[in-house]
């Protein structure tokens, strides 16, 4: 093809699209947010040209010819970028399209996640924190795009909703959280005003008849909901808070009850809205390595290295039965014992509350069937709805496969969304007939009723939507790449990954907020890589798979940590939403015990059952250690 050609050619197009610029038929579609070292996808579309010109077309990266891939009319390639880089499309000696490619320093993909927290926590005040952590995220975006500070802190500011913000409102399983939350909102406003709360309570009251029964009722139903974190956070929460608002139990501590039974159980049940995900995390970590073993049996065999979960639950039992705290929880429960009511507490003007406080109206006969009776529906509801969303034929009437784990499998493939926000329509639903039927208020007053719960989630939906952005923005600047970057650099001793897994799996879970998507973005990188450098170390396979089940319980482990650490978690924010209490007092008094247990299951768990220390061993000295720090360090409030 000559030069001459080429010339006619664009000239001809040029005239068609009535003499617009040369590069008009070139777009580049791919996204533009560009990090150091990291491979990306570059895309570019060529419009209306013909196949003897694309055959002319070559792609350039600062001078350097790139291989290319055609698809119709788009051209693909990938590549890292370490420093500013022209990129052209050039066609003999005609340049069809040239743009400048500015990435950005990996370190900085943490300034966002790390500025929002440490706002949080300085400023107790987690709207504006999580806003100027986007901000930040934006502004940095935009400035290396090629635009001055100042342009960059204009659009960044407008990036922020326009494209983070709606971004995290567009995913559908966020709006399923919404809708589950304001379901459940709107039910418990219900039950709270035809007596159902009052009813529960008056019955509740006469085994929570001091502050221990209280709190070991709480973690009790905590157990007792352990298909679902998001459920058993929400009908927990709300369920007890007039129990231990009674028994003058500090709201931090319901929040701390709340938060520490619902993910770590719902992490290692059998049967939960987890196990789905864990499994595809799994199989996408262990497709290479040609392991004799399924997805599933892998996690079930890592379940006896789950020491974080397992440590939480044991350690908030011994503190509920000893009826000790210590640190910040301690003056927590110190303020709400002399306080007159926790509501006097906690709308103090130190202490501004997440969500508006939902009373017990006084003047309904208290009736406990009008609460219980909605609750089981969501509960009973949500197994039924997992059964149904995740049924296979093949595996239910499938032989050689138990009947728990027929079930098992079954709930871990289900669609746990769908399921929670049928669960949850079905237990306003319910209300609605129950409020209505027993003529307790008139079919107006009622919807009103329903609708002031809605109103009662907003803050807490405004702050779920604040942490997805931060999340979001997170992915974009692949933060999670530059410590999972950080740890893959490092060449040591097969035995010491498990411990470097639970780490970094924590960092990244507390950095982000997400346990899910610390878990999908780890598994694929640890597990081949750990039973990689387990091979070249020499370690037969029988030796290997302890190792490599003790780092899939680490992830799992870290993650959860990770998450209970975070104040922009979005288990942490429903924990406090649930419990009505302020979100920052919360993250602060709950943080010490967290890191307490995860020192412990760290150092006492993870580390020696690498290499080798029994179970059983590991479990008695760990529980023993954390009670012996109760007993040490514990003070009684009453």
């Amino acid at each position: 093809m000559s030069r001459v050609k080429i010339a006619i050619f664009l000239i001809l197009t040029l005239f068609a699209k009535g003499i617009q610029a040369q590069n008009s038929t070139v777009e580049f579609i791919s996204s533009d947010i560009f990090v150091t070292s990291i491979e990306t996808d570059i895309k570019l579309q060529f419009d209306a040209f013909p196949d003897s010109i694309k055959e002319q077309i070559q792609i350039t990266l600062n001078g350097k010819k790139q291989l290319i891939n055609w698809d119709n009319n788009y051209a693909s390639l990938q590549t890292r970028l370490y420093e500013s880089t022209t990129l052209k499309a050039v066609a003999d000696t005609t340049v069809l399209y040239e743009k400048e490619l500015s990435p950005i320093p990996l370190w900085f993909s943490i300034w966002p996640p790390l500025i929002a927290i440490f706002m949080a926590l300085l400023t107790k005040e987690v709207f504006s924190s999580l806003f100027v952590g986007l901000l930040v995220g934006t502004t940095i975006i935009w400035k290396y795009k090629g635009f001055s500070l100042f342009i960059s802190l204009f659009k960044g500011l407008f990036s922020v909703v326009d494209t983070y913000a709606l971004s995290a409102l567009l995913d559908s399983d966020h709006l399923s959280i919404i809708i589950f939350s304001m379901l459940i909102g709107g039910m418990v406003t219900l039950i709270t005003l035809n007596g159902g709360m009052k009813g529960i309570v008056s019955i509740l009251a006469r085994y929570a008849r001091n502050r221990r029964s209280g709190q070991f009722i709480t973690w009790l139903m905590g157990l007792m909901i352990f298909f679902d974190d998001y459920a058993n956070t929400l009908v927990v929460g709300n369920t007890m808070r007039p129990v231990t608002d009674k028994l003058k139990v500090s709201r931090e501590k319901l929040a701390y009850i709340v938060d520490s039974t619902s993910a770590p159980i719902a992490s290692v049940a059998f049967i939960t809205t987890w196990i789905g995900a864990e499994l595809s995390y799994i199989s996408e970590g262990i497709n290479q390595l040609g392991i004799d073993k399924s997805a599933y049996q892998v996690f079930i065999n890592s379940l006896s290295y789950a020491f974080y979960p397992i440590f939480t639950l044991g350690f908030v039992l011994m503190l509920i039965l000893k009826k000790r705290d210590f640190g910040p929880m301690l003056k927590a429960e110190l303020k709400a014992y002399a306080a007159n009511s926790p509501d006097s507490l906690h709308n103090s003007s130190h202490a501004p509350q997440i969500m508006k406080e939902i009373e017990l109206n006084t003047g309904v006969k208290g009736r406990w069937y009008n609460a219980f009776i909605p609750v089981m529906v969501v509960i009973l509801g949500t197994i039924g709805g997992l059964v149904y969303t995740g049924y296979d034929t093949e595996v239910w009437h499938s032989k050689s496969i138990d009947f728990s784990s027929k079930l098992s499998i079954i709930i871990g493939n289900a669609d746990s969304f769908k399921a929670l926000i049928w669960s949850s329509l079905g237990g306003v639903l319910m209300a609605i007939i129950l409020t209505t039927a027993q003529r307790i208020l008139n079919f107006k007053d009622t919807i009103e009723g329903l609708v002031n719960g809605f109103k009662t989630m907003f803050n807490a939906v405004l702050v779920l939507t604040l942490a997805w952005s931060i999340a979001l923005i997170t992915t974009d600047m692949h933060t999670a790449s530059f410590i999972t970057e950080t740890m893959r650099s490092i060449q040591l001793n097969p035995y010491w990954i498990p411990a470097l897994a639970f780490v970094f799996s924590a960092l990244i879970a507390f950095s982000t907020g997400s346990s899910w998507g610390t878990m999908a973005i780890i598994y694929p990188l640890i597990l081949p890589a750990c039973w990689k450098i387990s091979m070249d170390a020499g370690m037969d396979i029988n030796s290997a798979l302890p190792v490599f089940y003790n780092v899939v319980s680490t992830v799992l482990a870290g993650s959860v940590l990770g998450d209970h650490c975070s104040p922009i978690s979005d288990t942490t924010i429903l924990s406090s939403l649930a419990s009505s209490c302020n979100h920052l007092a919360h993250v602060r008094t709950q943080l010490p015990y967290a890191l307490l247990v995860g020192t412990v299951s760290l150092f006492v768990g993870t580390i020696p059952g690498a290499f080798g220390v029994p179970i059983w061993v590991l479990l008695l000295t760990g529980f023993t250690v954390l009670y012996l720090v109760i007993i040490k360090f514990g003070k009684k409030i009453d």
